[in-house]
């Protein structure tokens, strides 16, 4: 008996292919399938029977041979169907027996998680969210806050304003249009169309004219604060904000008020948080003075509630402001600004959802 050998294995792959190159379809190509790999009378189940009487020192050597011509001509044969069935399909067709692909999956931007995680907080200490237009007119922006002609924040070089005036209110006929620098205006429209108490936050986007760096964007996001009524305090201030922050940064965050000077605001406070970086024993990140500025706060001004037509002598209250950014920069540790605003995929994936 001749034995099989690896020539012999290649001639019998030849020999199938040729043979199905000629099939017409696959209906033709069945019975040529069969002539090879059909369980009876077959190339591969001739080879298989000779191993019966085969003597012993040749059975290995036949199936081994037999096994390689079996698998070599069903791997043909299933890449022919295959193939028959990409050329029987429309063009443009699916084919619905391909696995799923599994689309990739946004998430919020950090900003967006920082901002929504402060609205939580406040609404829950009962304060409710509103806003407001981004474009202003002065009256709403700085004349109802108390802020005169001559103030600084006015210059053209603080302020975006427009050319085209829109019509204002508080006795301006035609004020000058800008883009709001703060969400402060939010506050006075709130003030005109309501009486207290009242207990806001009122966020959104402000613009200034600042230069893009490290700390320091031309849009950026505000949420501010407004709480009125009988008897509020300073002490009721102290006790929001570190309420708030030993929420949004952890139960061991302290809180440093400095006087300051805010014209809607008195007296007025700039408020400090324990740096991260070092636990306030002082780093580069703080100066070495182990705090980090985080906002601004006060008293409301008396002038503030008389421009809304409400009673000084009856109702106080206290505001506050901050910058969502800021806050993402403490609560991420994030050293760039502009990291936030660069679309970067591989800064923002590291956050979570």
């Amino acid at each position: 008996m001749t034995l099989p050998d690896s020539a012999a294995v290649a001639a019998q792959i030849a020999a199938f292919e040729s043979d199905l190159a000629q099939a017409k379809n696959a209906r033709d190509a069945q019975p040529i399938r069969d002539r090879y790999l059909g369980r009876k009378n077959s190339v591969v189940a001739s080879w298989m029977q000779t191993i019966a009487t085969a003597p012993a020192d040749q059975k290995k050597t036949i199936g081994r041979f037999a096994n390689e011509l079996k698998q070599a001509i069903e791997e043909r044969w299933t890449r022919y169907v295959q193939q028959a069935e990409m050329s029987a399909r429309p063009a443009g067709a699916v084919d619905v027996t391909l696995p799923g692909r599994i689309p990739a999956l946004g998430h919020r931007h950090p900003l967006t998680i920082v901002r929504d995680r402060m609205e939580e907080i406040f609404t829950r200490m009962g304060f409710a969210t509103v806003e407001g237009p981004e474009v202003e007119d002065e009256w709403h922006c700085f004349d109802a806050l108390n802020m005169p002609a001559d103030h600084p924040a006015r210059d053209m070089q603080d302020t975006l304003y427009l050319g085209s005036p829109i019509c204002g209110e508080g006795g301006d006929s035609d004020p000058r249009t800008l883009l709001r620098t703060h969400t402060s205006s939010i506050q006075i429209r709130y003030m005109l169309a309501h009486q207290p108490p009242i207990r806001i936050i009122a966020p959104g986007r402000v613009y200034r004219r600042d230069d893009l760096d490290l700390t320091h964007t031309p849009m950026f996001t505000q949420v501010e604060g407004l709480v009125v009524g009988e008897g509020i305090s300073l002490g009721d201030l102290k006790g929001t904000l570190v309420a708030f922050a030993r929420d949004m940064f952890g139960p061991k965050s302290r809180l440093r008020f400095r006087p300051s000077f805010f014209p809607y605001t008195e007296p007025s406070a700039e408020v400090d948080i324990s740096c991260w970086k070092c636990d306030g024993a002082g780093c580069p990140m703080c100066k070495k003075t182990g705090w980090l500025e985080i906002l601004g706060s006060g008293m409301v001004h008396p002038a503030v509630f008389e421009a809304v037509g409400y009673d000084p002598e009856r109702f106080t209250g206290f505001a506050w402001g901050r910058g969502v950014e800021r806050v993402a920069i403490l609560r991420y540790q994030v050293d760039d600004i502009r990291l936030f605003y660069e679309n970067d995929l591989r800064f923002l994936e590291q956050f979570p959802y």
